[in-house]
């Protein structure tokens, strides 16, 4: 798979037979990577020998162990109103400039020391507000538990749909 970017009208296409699927790894970790799990930080390849379907299947709401156990966010209105459980999938949405990013990186940086993976995904957003966000978690000692997949706003719009399952299939390992 690719961005697609060569592919014109007239162009051979040919279907694998196989359902989409990233490598996985704890190699991952402190990486920032596109939505195909390619590495974009310039730091080398990343090996891995399992891989995950992109797009799986939730299990079923009987099957699911309970949430029992919160994620702390450091941010009481958000800990005490709308509490999240450790090992639920949160979607941050709102209005451009409203502080999805900060609520985003100061839960994260708040997990230090918890024995939490954070799985950040950042869609359609600028290059250099990723970088921002990297470098910020970098400077605080986060990106060791902290896996980074990026589509930005100059991303193909497939990409940048895939990159939610992508983050996700990476933190379900």
């Amino acid at each position: 798979m690719g961005d697609g970017l060569l592919i014109q009208e007239g162009s051979s296409v040919k279907a694998t037979g196989r359902i989409a699927q990233i490598p996985v790894s704890e190699a991952y970790l402190s990486r920032v990577i596109n939505a195909l799990a390619k590495p974009i930080d310039g730091r080398g390849e990343i090996s891995a020998s399992e891989s995950r379907l992109i797009e799986s299947p939730a299990p079923g709401i009987i099957s699911r162990r309970s949430v029992y156990e919160p994620l702390q966010t450091g941010l009481i209105a958000i800990d005490s109103m709308i509490p999240i459980g450790r090992g639920q999938r949160e979607l941050i949405i709102g209005d451009r400039q409203t502080g999805k990013t900060a609520v985003a990186t100061d839960t994260i940086l708040n997990q230090q020391g918890q024995n939490v993976i954070c799985v950040y995904v950042a869609v359609g957003q600028k290059a250099s507000s990723v970088a921002q966000v990297v470098t910020t978690l970098q400077e605080r000692g986060a990106m060791e538990y902290t896996i980074v997949v990026a589509e930005t706003a100059d991303s193909p719009a497939t990409l940048q749909y895939l990159a939610p399952y992508t983050g996700a299939a990476l933190a379900e390992y």
